[in-house]
């Protein structure tokens, strides 16, 4: 029922937006733009129908280049949505300026040419943006009573892949992983877009990670099987934390890393998150690193030591302005932030995308955390 309801909100979501940037913007374009208007949104809104189609029965999973061109209808949708917003508001603004009739044809001529101009280079910029290759952002943490004078993470978060993101992405990933030498490596969710059979090659370069590599689940990893995405990561040397912790050096040198299950497990009924269970086997007096997919599972933590939590999912917004909606249900977007006095969260932006391979003012990412004892930088 609840995926019913879903389909039924996205069709009509997708529908009143196009229906806006046909009446508000297109429509009221200068008449050598407006003549063809209903053309486009007829035709991004057939495309995303088709791509609802295509994510529900997996009928173009041969065919990347046809899955970046449905994806696109939906992120060029949400582009122009925003132009026409921002068209809307200035033509009824500027209605109300005592221009004579002949001076205000030839200013809206302008304001056209220039609203189209900035459509395209939006799009564009989006397209440049999402096709490429994460950028590396270093942060540095300091950390209360952490053993180490230093210590590196790399976190993998949200690489999403599948239909278009393959082999040789996560080939690229997996060397530039090794070339920062990390001490650890923690794939924080959303690894996969596909059920793992479609998908086992393009995630074999995964086994060449040398660093001590750890996973967690995020949300997509429960659309596709998670029993068999996590019996495919455990062959490839890497140790998944389900609900679970393991302590990174010994007992008289050495932090609790821990993992929780995503927050959607609970809902899916299906590896749900139990906090109680994952800090099970720890130690209040050590440090504590947590890794949780949802940056909201902060929240959870609250009665528990959590010197630092590792999280992806937002995408930074991928497509801004889209951050604020994703901030309605997120308590934090990307970056590192202080939750409480003792409490950090560090939000991945993540290195692959979502949907259309679009990124605007949010650019994937390798992260690489260094990680020291407070007392040495305080």
């Amino acid at each position: 029922m609840k995926f019913t309801l879903f389909i039924v909100a996205f069709l009509v979501v997708m529908a009143l937006m196009n229906y806006y940037i046909y009446r508000r913007f297109l429509k009221v374009l200068t008449p050598v733009f407006s003549r063809y208007a209903a053309i486009i949104p007829i035709l991004l809104m057939l495309g995303e129908v088709a791509f609802l189609v295509e994510a529900l029965t997996h009928f173009l999973i041969e065919s990347p280049t046809l899955y970046i061109i449905l994806s696109s209808f939906i992120g060029i949708s949400f582009l122009l949505f925003i132009i026409a917003l921002v068209y809307d508001l200035t033509i009824s603004i500027s209605k109300r300026v005592p221009y004579n009739q002949e001076r205000r044809r030839f200013i809206k001529v302008v304001f056209d040419i220039t609203m189209l101009i900035a459509a395209m280079s939006y799009l564009l910029r989006g397209l440049s943006q999402g096709l490429k290759q994460p950028i590396l952002n270093t942060i540095q943490v300091t950390v209360r009573d952490f053993p180490y004078d230093k210590f590196s993470i790399v976190q993998l978060t949200d690489v999403h892949v599948g239909h278009t993101i393959k082999r040789s992405f996560v080939e690229e990933l997996v060397e530039r992983t090794n070339n920062l030498s990390p001490d650890l490596v923690v794939i924080t969710g959303d690894l996969v877009d596909l059920p793992i059979r479609h998908i086992k090659e393009d995630l074999a370069p995964l086994r060449n990670l040398r660093a001590p590599t750890y996973f967690i689940l995020g949300n997509h990893e429960y659309f596709h099987g998670p029993k068999s995405i996590l019996e495919y990561i455990r062959s490839l040397g890497i140790q998944p934390l389900l609900n679970e912790s393991i302590l990174i050096g010994d007992e008289t040198k050495g932090f609790d890393l821990i993992g929780i299950n995503d927050i959607s497990g609970q809902r899916l009924g299906i590896f749900p998150y139990d906090v109680n269970q994952a800090y099970q086997n720890t130690n209040p007096e050590r440090a504590c690193i947590v890794l949780a997919h949802q940056p909201k599972a902060i929240e959870t933590v609250e009665d528990q030591r959590c010197d630092l939590m590792l999280s992806g999912h937002t995408h930074g917004g991928q497509i801004f302005p889209f951050g604020f909606l994703v901030m309605m249900a997120q308590p934090y977007l990307a970056g590192l932030h202080q939750h409480t006095t003792d409490k950090q969260i560090f939000v991945s932006r993540g290195a692959g995308y979502w949907g259309p391979p679009l990124r605007v003012l949010a650019p994937s990412e390798i992260s690489r955390i260094i990680i020291r004892p407070s007392s040495r930088l305080s």
